[in-house]
């Protein structure tokens, strides 16, 4: 699994080297993440977070993300809030178009409140990249330095469906 997201990560930040004569990409809109404990494991760590896509002009998107790091990675983090910047080919994105496997570079420290940054290429075709816009926020005690790669699924509520019966009285 560690080797998979070293590829993937190396190929990520390859990628866009091969498209650099591509259009130039646009600022498409910004993903906000947060979550809960993570523990380093030295040599790497997985940790799950709560997504929201949000563009101009269209309601936020939910997405679910897996970060794997490989790397230098001790300590204990309670709380981790992330901020991109995502740029893609064009603005005008589909709903769960930016789910795929992301790979890049990433470091981050902490001692009671602490934070780092990640930038991340990815997604379909390698074409999104997810730029930080401020310094990843966290409390807890932790370092950590190395790849990081980033799986991307798009969040489908699957909760009860409401069901309105509508009663009706016959007057006799």
């Amino acid at each position: 699994m560690r080797l998979l997201t070293l590829t993937i990560a190396t190929l990520a930040l390859m990628a866009p080297i091969a498209t650099a004569s591509a259009a130039p990409p646009v600022r498409a809109g910004i993903l906000q993440c947060q979550g809960g404990q993570n523990v380093g494991f030295v040599v790497g760590s997985v940790t799950s977070l709560e997504c929201v896509f949000r563009s101009e002009g269209r309601r936020p998107e939910p997405y679910i993300a897996k970060v794997q790091r490989i790397g230098l990675d001790l300590g204990v983090t309670e709380q981790t809030q992330l901020s991109w910047a995502v740029s893609a080919p064009n603005s005008r994105l589909g709903r769960g178009e930016l789910a795929g496997s992301y790979g890049g570079v990433g470091a981050n420290a902490s001692i009671g409140i602490g934070g780092g940054g990640n930038f991340l290429v990815g997604g379909p075709a390698n074409a999104y990249a997810l730029q930080p816009i401020s310094l990843q926020g966290q409390t807890g005690l932790n370092v950590t330095a190395g790849i990081a790669g980033l799986e991307l699924q798009p969040f489908y509520s699957n909760g009860p469906r409401r069901h309105t019966h509508r009663r009706h009285r016959h007057r006799g």
